[in-house]
Parts: C-alpha cells; structure tokens; sequence
C-alpha cells in the first residue's frame, strides 16, 4: 500500500514538472522579448544624445540606486511609445510600453 502511494506521489511530480511554464508569456516578457518597431535610443547613447534626437521626455521618473559605489544610478524617462533606462548618463535598455494597442497589461509605475 505504502509502495503504491509513493509510485503515485512520484508520478504526480514527474507529471507536474512536464508541464509548460506560463512564466514566458507575460505581457513584460513578451514586451521585453520583442524588438521595438518604432525608431528608439540604441544602448551607448548618452542622455544628451537622446533628448536631441527624441526631444524632451513626457516624464522623467526619480532615480533608483546610487547608495553604494557597487550600485549604479538608474535613471528613467518615458517617452509615449517607450522607457529608456539609463545607467548614469548612458542608455541601458528601452523597453516597448505596450507590444500592441490593445494590450492589457500591468498597471503603470507608481511614482
């Protein structure tokens, strides 16, 4: 009887680890996944060069770290079709708002 149990147990498991993983296929997965079709910041880019090239952002959103030398300044600005996300004063990564216009997807920053 204890035998059968475990076989069960184990098989469960073994069922449960084969199964595909939604993790994938968030919307910030898929977004981030997925090259921005619009002209946008390419990484290197200092902030200057961005600003020239794409005007003033829509917001710019307060810096995150900075407290040790180890962590490096982050620093956000949102422009209506993408976020560009600077390290210091270089482009680090620029990520799509919304992959379509019909996306629902999570709710904004809180700032």
């Amino acid at each position: 009887m204890r035998q059968t149990a475990f076989v069960a147990i184990a098989a469960s498991f073994i069922a449960l680890a084969s199964l595909p993983s939604h993790a994938d296929n968030t919307p910030l997965a898929v977004r981030a996944s997925q090259p921005i079709a619009a002209p946008h910041p390419s990484r290197g880019m200092t902030m200057a060069q961005v600003q020239k090239q794409f005007g003033a952002p829509q917001s710019k959103m307060d810096p995150r770290g900075g407290q040790k030398r180890d962590w490096p300044t982050i620093n956000r600005w949102v422009y209506p079709q993408f976020t560009v996300y600077f390290q210091r004063d270089r482009v680090l990564d620029v990520v799509a708002n919304k992959a379509s216009a019909n996306e629902v997807g999570p709710k904004p920053p809180v700032r």
